[in-house]
């Protein structure tokens, strides 16, 4: 297997409805994105990892700290267009891995990541490959908690904010956590991510409001990595406190 270089590339936007400014909290003394920085350093085999951000606040911050930061447009409708342009500035070549890992995240799986690259790089019939984890019934019901379903082969057969597989017979009943939770990590190669950003908004993705249907719906295959649990999300003022607490007893 001729050896890849891989990157993470982090996007960031300031605007955050229930917590403004939430890249640059406070944790402990660093701000959160350079924490997300510093633990994506920590992921074997990769090679670069950068800040895609149209905040220069953001990128002020994160090259005082003495990482790399590039400056994308404001007008990207998601975070995977900011890491298509990223890729571009950085001038990653076609057969280069990057994997998007969110800013909000500061305690993320490092070994979920180096499941996907490990995956990506087997399996030449994944272009793309994610993570998930169990969820139990009452979780599953949450929209905000996106579901997946996969076949034998670790393919995604799909991705859904409803409850998935629906339980007819209650089959499941009885299983502490019988449902997949998809969660925001992405591998691809470059060359699948630029053209991936250029299709459409498919009509399934519009439905569900998830990016990632586009790629099904083009008739490709995402493979999915299972780990034990989610890592923690700072999406609120408390999440935000747990994982201080986290940062200052540990």
């Amino acid at each position: 297997m001729t050896k890849k270089n891989v990157s993470i590339i982090i996007p960031a936007r300031y605007g955050s409805t229930r917590l403004p400014g939430k890249p640059l909290a406070d944790i402990c003394g660093v701000p959160m994105i350079v924490r997300v920085v510093q633990r994506a350093l920590e992921v074997p085999s990769v090679e670069t990892v950068a800040v895609a951000t149209d905040d220069e606040r953001i990128r002020k911050v994160v090259k005082e700290a003495g990482f790399e930061a590039v400056m994308t447009s404001r007008t990207h409708p998601s975070g995977t267009d900011r890491i298509a342009e990223a890729a571009r500035i950085l001038g990653l070549s076609g057969d280069d891995v990057v994997i998007n890992v969110q800013g909000d995240q500061p305690l993320f799986d490092i070994d979920a990541i180096s499941a996907m690259v490990g995956l990506l790089l087997k399996n030449d019939a994944f272009v793309m490959t994610t993570a998930a984890c169990p969820l139990d019934t009452q979780g599953a019901r949450d929209p905000n908690r996106v579901k997946v379903v996969v076949d034998e082969g670790d393919s995604a057969l799909y991705f859904s904010r409803s409850v998935i597989p629906f339980d007819r017979d209650g089959i499941l009943e009885g299983e502490t956590a019988p449902y997949l939770r998809h969660l925001g990590l992405y591998c691809y190669r470059v060359e699948f991510l630029q053209e991936y950003v250029g299709w459409p908004e498919g009509r399934l993705e519009s439905i569900e409001r998830l990016e990632q249907l586009r790629v099904l719906e083009r008739g490709f295959k995402i493979g999915v990595v299972r780990v034990k649990e989610a890592p923690p999300e700072v999406d609120t003022q408390e999440d935000l406190e747990k994982i201080r607490n986290h940062f200052q007893t540990n």
